[in-house]
């Protein structure tokens, strides 16, 4: 359970990843990946386009590390508080 709510932010930043350089999901399916890689050339004059997926993901995976960690945290007999 822990490995997998670990493993999930590592997913989505491969998913990102691949979406971001255009090997990813066909662009009818919506992904952070594309949004931020579409719309980098407009960074300098929008920059709100980039800018919000990319706090939008990094605070998912961010959220998902916090529930792995506190998983292990609560499943781990070996650390008594």
């Amino acid at each position: 359970i822990v490995s997998m709510a670990l493993g999930i932010p590592g997913a989505m930043f491969a998913e990102a990843g691949l979406s971001f350089i255009g090997l990813g999901v066909p662009p009818p399916t919506p992904s952070w990946g594309q949004m931020i890689g579409r719309y980098q050339t407009y960074i300098q004059t929008y920059s709100h386009l980039t800018v919000f997926p990319a706090l939008v993901l990094a605070m998912t995976m961010l959220a998902y590390i916090f529930v792995g960690d506190g998983l292990r945290d609560a499943l781990d007999p070996s650390i008594i508080v």
